[in-house]
């Protein structure tokens, strides 16, 4: 409520992305102190998977911390785990601005970013100085823009080996739309070759450390049946230990705010169904042999639940954090938990893909 009557209208007179700076620098400033833990403490959203515990199936999603500056406040707001990134090898300011903008009417965003960040190494620092971690820490990796696709490989492979000693999980982005050409590489071959590559860096990683590092690859929602089909497959040839479904789409269908005409990646309500019928048909494809991530227009726990009982273990949010304040994830985590015991579940692992 102290969202939605002071802070909000504050923030939704200021330019999106100057609003956003702001507050993360506020969050910035809180992860320096003591923060109470407002984590789900109910046992029936508790789940182990990829080699960590999460005590909440709600999760962060990329491109909120982009550089690992306020990893202990989401984590204190109630996330079972965080995504920090895209992060890149070499730092690099991202597409001009204007880049990100509100549609209110109709709960979404549209981002143009481009991968705007400080570089693999210094989130590297960042999360190598947290003495507390209270939710696991996944580092989603990209290429540069100014790196050639055929070069990609050795840019994600970067990522990892920066940032191995420090992060929980790894999520190789090749789905964003706002870097040129990135899309290109979630097809088929060059999917299953780009990902090869990565798992050998894993696998040279593990050795070295004896450190699990599960890796899992983000895909679009604008793929068609076949094409994902033929991208999951790809994927688990690879030896891709997870999928995240999806990231924005560059669909405008059904929008009525003047800002669907920016061109970028659409993110909030209006991707709601879709990505769930992803997490559905991904979930039929790998028969739950591989963890899912549903994201894309959680809003409400009944959208989480839907999306668990779609097939995914894990699900992920930012827009509605936007438009419903922090408040959203402790309230996610009690609506869920009372859903899942409504459908008499005795716990979030019991519900996954029992509509699929």
């Amino acid at each position: 409520m102290l969202y939605e009557r002071l802070a909000k209208p504050v923030l939704f007179r200021l330019d999106p992305e100057d609003a956003h700076h702001l507050t993360l620098r506020g969050l910035e400033w809180a992860s320096h102190l003591p923060l109470p833990n407002l984590g789900p403490a109910d046992p029936a959203l508790q789940q182990t998977l990829l080699g960590s515990t999460y005590a909440s199936p709600i999760g962060l999603a990329a491109g909120l911390d982009k550089n690992a500056v306020a990893v202990p406040a989401f984590s204190a707001m109630g996330f079972g785990f965080v995504e920090v990134g895209t992060l890149t090898p070499r730092a690099q300011p991202g597409n001009d601005r204007p880049r990100l903008f509100r549609l209110p009417s109709d709960d979404a965003l549209i981002n143009r970013m481009g991968f705007n960040n400080d570089g693999v190494d210094a989130a590297a620092q960042r999360l190598a100085r947290l003495r507390v971690r209270r939710a696991p820490v996944w580092a989603n990796v990209g290429r540069n823009k100014t790196t050639p696709n055929e070069t990609a490989a050795q840019d994600y492979r970067a990522g990892v080996r920066a940032l191995w000693d420090v992060a929980d999980a790894f999520v190789v982005n090749v789905s964003s739309p706002n870097t040129p050409g990135l899309r290109a590489l979630q097809h088929g071959d060059d999917l299953r070759a780009l990902l090869t590559e990565v798992m050998h860096e894993a696998e040279m990683q593990r050795v070295r450390t004896a450190l699990r590092r599960p890796v899992l690859v983000k895909l679009a929602p604008d793929l068609t049946g076949e094409e994902l089909e033929v991208s999951v497959e790809a994927a688990l040839t690879a030896g891709i230990e997870g999928l995240i479904l999806t990231n924005t789409t560059l669909s405008r269908e059904g929008l009525t705010h003047a800002h669907r005409e920016q061109t970028g990646g659409l993110s909030g309500r209006p991707l709601t169904a879709r990505s769930t019928q992803l997490v559905r048909d991904a979930y039929r494809l790998t028969r739950g042999r591989v963890p899912i991530v549903g994201v894309g227009g959680v809003f409400t726990a009944q959208d989480a639940l839907d999306k668990i009982t779609a097939g995914a273990n894990l699900v992920e949010l930012y827009t509605a954090l936007i438009y419903r304040g922090p408040g959203v994830v402790r309230a996610l985590n009690a609506g869920l938990t009372r859903r899942l015991r409504e459908r008499g579940f005795r716990n979030v692992a019991e519900a996954i893909g029992t509509d699929a």
